[in-house]
């Protein structure tokens, strides 16, 4: 079959491939293009491996809701650069990703990166994404939340760098709780809460936490006998800055956040209580690599 003009522009418009590299497959496939296109995934997959060494700690955190606020998703995908995060393509991406989380039942990355996505698979496009932008990039995570009888509002911040799902356990509709969903979603962006409430607290962290409480207090010279005492109320004001409903709400410093959701709670008439949280931030807990410029550009110029 003869490779013309329009077919290299379909499998470009397709893939995403470089004009020749879709001359190419199509001529390799006799102008078959299903068999092109999997010809260009598998060259994707060996430039993939060679940006895989490279870190990945920009990138993007979106959000997806059902229209009735009754399912939340979030996601995180990493690329290597902040120029790549604002290229509206990597944000379609990241946007879809997210909507795709919120169809699934799945928890795990492995079964995630083999749903059926953009005409293949997640790995696939991933790949794909990969092979044309030319940075490294890596579906960090996602969590699905769907618990019966909540209602799930979000938050984005700075464009996408930070993103939070609040769950509120109510009979209330998304609407009626809108105000108070984004105030205690800003919240979790802003003070970084590591659980909802005290009995959700790990108790090896709280072991962990007292421990160096005691150490500290130790070391500021406090006799023996002095620091058992002192140590219920540290780890009292410690458990108030951790727990997302017992934090001074950052919009009125005079009330905690349960407070607040129980002062708003009574003006509307019906029960709330926050129940869930996530807040994702981009690239956080990975070792960036700390560039040289001036070595690379020596390097670059002694090849």
């Amino acid at each position: 079959m003869a490779v013309t003009a329009k077919l290299v522009k379909e499998l470009r418009d397709k893939t995403g491939a470089g004009m020749m590299d879709c001359k190419n497959a199509l001529v390799e496939t006799d102008g078959d293009i299903d068999k092109a296109i999997d010809v260009l995934r598998e060259k994707g997959l060996s430039k993939a491996a060679k940006k895989a060494d490279r870190i990945a700690a920009e990138g993007l955190v979106r959000v997806a809701l059902s229209e009735d606020h009754k399912e939340a998703a979030v996601v995180e995908v990493n690329s290597e650069t902040d120029f790549v995060a604002k290229n509206p393509e990597f944000i379609e991406f990241v946007e879809n990703l997210a909507k795709l989380a919120l169809t699934t039942k799945n928890t795990s990355m492995e079964d995630f990166m083999a749903m059926s996505f953009d005409g293949g698979t997640v790995q696939e496009a991933l790949t794909g994404k990969i092979s044309k932008i030319g940075e490294n990039m890596n579906i960090r995570r996602f969590q699905k939340f769907a618990t019966p009888g909540t209602v799930y509002t979000d938050y984005i911040h700075g464009g996408g760098t930070i993103g939070v799902i609040v769950g509120i356990k109510t009979d209330a509709d998304a609407a009626e709780i809108e105000t108070l969903g984004k105030d205690v979603a800003m919240q979790v962006a802003s003070m970084s809460p590591r659980f909802v409430n005290d009995n959700e607290v790990d108790h090896k962290w709280l072991e962990d936490e007292k421990e160096i409480a005691r150490q500290t207090l130790i070391n500021e010279g406090k006799p023996e006998n002095l620091v058992e005492k002192i140590l219920p109320g540290k780890m009292k004001s410690v458990l108030k800055e951790v727990c997302l409903v017992d934090q001074k709400f950052v919009k009125n410093s005079d009330q905690t956040v349960e407070e607040y959701v129980a002062e708003s709670a009574k003006a509307l008439g019906k029960d709330m209580a926050v129940t869930e949280m996530v807040r994702y931030e981009v690239g956080e807990g990975i070792e960036k690599k700390e560039e040289d410029f001036a070595a690379e550009v020596a390097a670059q110029m002694g090849k």
